[in-house]
């Protein structure tokens, strides 16, 4: 029984070859689709779920308060944190300080190797995390001063061991920097997985910051200075919410309201699960995922599949009149009802397999395009990979897909198969209004998804344009970013000898200018909580932003002066404590209450116990990207071996200045490792997240869109067939060409019409809830809404319209002859 109906299948797939193909086609794109984006899903939610205590695992961070106002919320806090939750509160059985250390370089021997990511922790680190070591003993690894545990691809770099040579790394030494104390490898870790929203090369005793030369007060407990991150591991089976609501208590305990740190300090939990995909901290300690991203394009897979489920029933619906015969012969020869389900499930089942098979086909040629639009090398592995939710999501869809199949199979199936056959045979079969009903709202639905993301792309694509065309207040075009001397020590000669190599770097052609920042365009700059007016009362606070900057730096970036003067050389000084001038941006003076910038210049501020005086007001200029509002800021005269150079070059021949440069570079500081980077490309990665949500969205939504012109193309088809007499009737009696496409094309168009209508609203809501994330960002105007609908009756139109003309310019004699 079962070869009968698998050969009845495959003869009626054969029989009706291009409405086969229409199916097997569209489902395949649609599964392709869906497996492709559910490989970025599952990679996306695996973070972190390879850390076995992660359920009890968080990260603390801290909103401050000053005025009332929110005035940060971020990551980083203060070194006593952790230790005094843990002391204060039961549930908290660990705890574990981060502070990075930054790109390093690391000397071993005569090799020196950059850019090596180096984060200092406690030793509790590597009990809570899972950064299992393949030498080395946990228990101590990281209890001493000056002792490291490293990944075994560092120990390769820095040591050439590896494979089951890497216990040999233990008790080597190497040079931290400029460090003149040799840091001893304690231990060797697996490579950090890619998947970890933590990365490291590098792990250093939390303990060698109290140390030696390096005795950091403020690192072991302190409730001042905030720049640390803390993790804590709670009693299992513990509410983290209402360790939470405890927090209140621990600040007024600790912070006795803004008395301590000037702020009000408010404390909470994330889970480490939710760090990689739900952040809106600043200072986060990696690079972040989006939740919008992931969530946004598994709604895109469940669009594209139901849209290939649909083509499925309509065409099969559609196609009810023309295998009416055969269920009437089938059951005047005995054929049960059950049997002539079973039959139409068959050939489903059959059409849905061999789409299948065209999906994986099609997997494993779009792969490698897909794994480069999304930067990581994804595979179908990641389908099984486990995620922050279990299996759920794999599971969820694998279920979604299976009862997909089974219901556009099932319902043409019960639809088919219910034919009464006297009324068939004798020719009175006529299709069900209710039917025809479905399928034109089916197609309707359809047309709605599509019109929702073509409005998506346009608004997607305009905001991304919008934040690469904005006016920034500055000019990052063309800027070389060197990486800072740091094997140069600072003493009171570096700052001519810095301001001699920026001399030097403009003397190379194709230099225009050189100078230096501690925290470059495009990353977080620090904040100072205690700053007020001099001639105000001296209760009221503000917080801004803070950066030190070279000579030349505001020239460099062509950056407006509104009032005052640049820094110029008599304003620097090696001795920070000797340092009093200072330069605002124009929102700094709004804040402080002066009526214009020039009234803000000569006059003084205390920033904490230290007076300074405004001699230059700038422009607003945005260091960081268009999600973020405009802040106050300051700036302040000063030079650091750790600030990036920046090196404004032309575009005629780069490598060549390149060269240049490097030569230069390593005159000034020999034995430093000299790279580089281009700033627009390093300002630019603050919009990967929104890039890759832009690409993605836009392909997808393409795959959407040709899935349902292939179900209109295949119901186009189908009319146009069963409308043949008509139209053959229609030509005799003088229709036109424009009238037989006019026609055909009509009840279509108005069905899209429909659908722009119940789609705008929805895609208007949707996206406006977008652009929210965004402090600067595009309206969703009108016209969007109209070249979205124009564009969706154009491509309604292009696919149906070939068959409208064909049919239109057929013989009407052999119209008339078809049966």
């Amino acid at each position: 029984m079962l070869k009968s109906y698998l050969t009845t299948a495959w003869r009626n797939i054969r029989k009706n070859k291009i409405f086969s193909a229409i199916n097997i086609i569209g489902l395949a794109i649609g599964m392709a689709a869906c497996l492709l984006i559910l490989q970025f899903v599952n990679f996306e939610l695996s973070y972190d779920q390879f850390d076995k205590n992660l359920p009890d695992l968080y990260r603390v961070y801290n909103d401050r308060y000053q005025n009332g106002k929110l005035i940060q919320h971020g990551t980083i806090t203060y070194s006593g944190i952790g230790k005094a939750m843990q002391n204060d509160y039961p549930e908290v059985i660990d705890h574990s300080r981060v502070e990075p250390f930054g790109k390093l370089i690391v000397s071993s021997g005569t090799k020196k190797i950059g850019d090596q990511n180096a984060i200092a922790v406690d030793n509790s680190f590597l009990s809570m995390f899972s950064y299992d070591l393949v030498a080395g003993d946990q228990r101590t690894a990281l209890k001493q001063p000056y002792s490291l545990v490293i990944t075994a691809s560092a120990a390769k770099r820095y040591f050439g061991v590896g494979g089951n040579d890497l216990a040999s790394a233990l008790g080597k030494t190497v040079i931290v920097g400029t460090d003149s104390i040799p840091y001893k490898v304690t231990g060797v870790t697996k490579d950090v997985p890619e998947n970890s929203h933590l990365a490291f090369d590098i792990l250093a005793s939390y303990v060698t910051m109290l140390a030696g030369r390096n005795p950091y007060k403020e690192a072991d407990y302190d409730f001042t200075q905030s720049n640390f991150w803390h993790y804590i591991q709670l009693r299992p089976g513990t509410d983290y919410k209402a360790l939470e609501a405890k927090f209140p208590a621990f600040s007024d305990k600790h912070f006795q309201g803004n008395k301590v740190s000037g702020s009000v300090e408010k404390f909470y939990l994330q889970p480490v699960s939710r760090a990689h995909l739900y952040s809106d901290f600043e200072y986060e300690i990696g690079e972040t995922g989006s939740a919008t991203v992931v969530w946004g394009l598994l709604i895109i897979a469940l669009f594209i599949i139901v849209i290939a489920w649909v083509n499925y029933i309509n065409l099969s619906t559609a196609r009810s009149a023309e295998r009416a015969k055969e269920v009437g012969v089938r059951k005047v020869i005995g054929a049960a009802k059950s049997q002539l389900i079973r039959q139409f499930l068959m050939e489903s089942f059959l059409i849905n397999t061999l789409a299948l098979v065209l999906a994986v086909l099609l997997l494993f040629v779009l792969q490698p395009a897909f794994n480069t639009l999304i930067g990581h090398q994804l595979s179908y592995e990641y389908l099984l990979q486990r995620s922050n939710s279990g299996y759920i999501i794999t599971l969820g869809l694998l279920g979604l897909m299976l009862s997909g199949i089974f219901v556009s199979a099932f319902y043409p199936a019960f639809v088919l198969s219910s034919f009464r056959p006297i009324l068939v045979l004798k020719g009175k079969f006529s299709s069900s209004k209710k039917g025809i009903v479905l399928r034109k709202a089916l197609v309707v639905g359809q047309f709605a998804i599509t019109v929702a993301l073509i409005i998506g792309s346009l608004v997607i694509y305009r905001q991304i344009r919008f934040m690469n065309k904005q006016d920034l207040g500055m000019n990052i075009d063309h800027v070389l970013m060197l990486k800072p001397p740091m094997l140069t020590n600072f003493d009171s000669a570096f700052i001519d000898k810095e301001n001699t190599f920026m001399h030097q770097l403009s003397q190379i052609p194709g230099v225009t200018g050189a100078a230096s920042a501690f925290n470059p365009m495009g990353g977080e700059t620090g904040r100072d909580f205690d700053i007020r007016r001099a001639d105000q009362d001296k209760t009221v606070n503000f917080t801004m932003r803070n950066n030190g900057i070279s000579a030349g730096f505001i020239d460099l970036y062509k950056i407006r002066i509104l009032a005052g003067r640049d820094f110029v050389n008599t304003d620097f000084n090696a001795d920070y404590n000797k340092l009093h001038n200072l330069i605002l941006n124009e929102k700094a003076t709004k804040l402080l209450g002066f009526a214009t910038p020039q009234e803000a210049i000569g006059k003084s501020i205390y920033n904490g116990n230290r007076l300074w005086t405004v001699i230059g007001v700038i422009d607003n200029y945005h260091q960081k990207s268009l999600r973020f509002q405009l802040e106050p800021t300051l700036l302040v005269p000063a030079y650091s071996t750790y600030s990036d150079i920046a090196v404004k070059v032309n575009s005629a021949d780069v490598p060549a200045t390149v060269v240049a440069v490097k030569k230069t570079y390593d005159a000034f500081f020999p034995g430093n490792y000299f790279s580089y980077y281009f700033l627009d490309d390093h300002y630019n990665e603050q919009y990967a997240n929104d890039r890759l949500f832009g690409k993605a969205f836009g392909i997808f939504a393409g795959f959407a869109i040709f899935i349902a012109c292939l179900g209109l193309l295949g119901l186009s088809l189908f009319a146009t067939m069963q409308r043949t007499k008509e139209i053959g009737v229609r030509k005799v009696l003088g229709a036109s060409v424009g009238n037989i496409v006019f026609l055909l094309s009509s009840d279509f168009i108005r069905l899209v019409v429909i659908a722009i209508v119940i789609a705008s609203p929805v895609a208007w809501f949707i996206m406006h809830r977008w652009l929210q994330d965004f402090a600067y960002r595009v309206d969703v105007s009108w016209w969007v809404f109209a070249v979205a609908g124009l564009l969706a009756i154009a491509i309604a139109l292009a696919t149906i319209s070939y068959q409208a003309i064909r049919a239109a310019f057929a013989n009407p004699v052999k119209a008339l002859r078809s049966e």
